[in-house]
């Protein structure tokens, strides 16, 4: 029962960065300035970074210099400058969609470099979320910018390479200090990128500054504490699953914030994704013994000993 509820409780604190991500979208498209993908992917990684780094007041030694910076490009510097463009080019959900196909990248890598099965049922469901986040956000008005869609398809690999590698590198320290380095490394790499392939940036505005501020400190540095922290935890493939949650999120804060309708076809995918995720969840915990059996094992019979 205690093995049950740690699981439990360590994929729901990890569902919650997935969650904040899907509002990625809209405080792009609603509080940055259009057309600073790079810049704003900077801002947002290194000054989080910094912060972080400040509080732990440790720096790697040795060959986690090297890791630091890989798995910050993976993670931030390339994902969140093909994320921004994607975000810019496409509509929100849409982008969404293209870096749903994560999670069956992660399930191929997770077997490639951590020897895990390929799951056929894992397989299965996230196909079901890939076709729900589809029927989420592929309306007849939704637009297919070639560019944007390259974007989020190498977005989503850079993030699945990211995943299943911080996995793969289980650091000496807290998920904390990791994150402080990882954010470190990206941001820095994104500085000469943003510098000299984009024009300066306007003088913010009120709603840039708090656009900046809540991707950074809650997108960013809280988000991605809870995320490394569930990766040393539970396997790559079951926190992949978790990110279908991120267009569930966008769809529906366009709804709630921006007026849109959801249509019957909408609400089907939604319920797809939720499905998704617990198939995924259910199938992961069944196979490393955590779920319990749903009926009691059978009492052995009694030994009859003779008279």
């Amino acid at each position: 029962m205690k093995k049950n509820f740690r699981y439990a409780a360590d994929v729901l604190m990890t569902a919650i960065a997935p969650a904040i991500w899907g509002s990625t979208y809209f405080v792009t498209t609603s509080f940055l300035p259009h057309g600073y993908p790079l810049t704003v992917a900077m801002l947002r990684a290194l000054p989080a970074g910094l912060l972080l780094l400040l509080i732990v007041r440790k720096l790697p030694t040795g060959v986690w210099w090297g890791r630091a910076f890989i798995l910050g490009a993976l993670n931030f510097s390339f994902f969140w400058a093909m994320l921004f463009v994607s975000a810019y080019r496409l509509p929100g959900g849409v982008a969404a969609t293209v870096g749903a196909v994560q999670p069956l990248i992660v399930i191929a890598l997770s077997r490639l470099f951590l020897g895990k099965p390929i799951r056929f049922l894992a397989v299965i469901a996230g196909l079901i979320g890939i076709s729900g986040v589809g029927l989420l956000v592929l309306t007849p008005n939704a637009a297919l910018d070639p560019v944007g869609i390259v974007a989020g398809l190498a977005g989503a690999v850079s993030m699945a390479f990211g995943t299943v590698l911080t996995r793969h590198w289980q650091p000496p320290v807290s998920s904390l200090t990791f994150t402080s380095w990882q954010l470190t490394a990206g941001g820095v790499l994104l500085v000469p990128v943003a510098l000299f392939l984009e024009p300066a940036l306007p003088v913010p505005t009120a709603a840039n500054i708090l656009g900046i501020a809540y991707l950074g400190l809650v997108g960013a540095a809280f988000t991605y504490l809870l995320w490394f922290r569930g990766l040393s935890r539970i396997e790559p493939s079951a926190a992949a699953s978790l990110g279908f949650l991120s267009p569930a999120v966008a769809t529906l804060l366009g709804w709630l914030a921006l007026g849109q309708n959801l249509t019957p076809a909408q609400l089907s995918g939604l319920a797809m994704v939720l499905v998704s995720v617990w198939l995924s969840q259910r199938s992961l915990m069944a196979k490393a013994g955590v779920v319990t059996p749903t009926r009691p094992a059978a009492s052995p019979e009694p030994v009859r000993r003779p008279a």
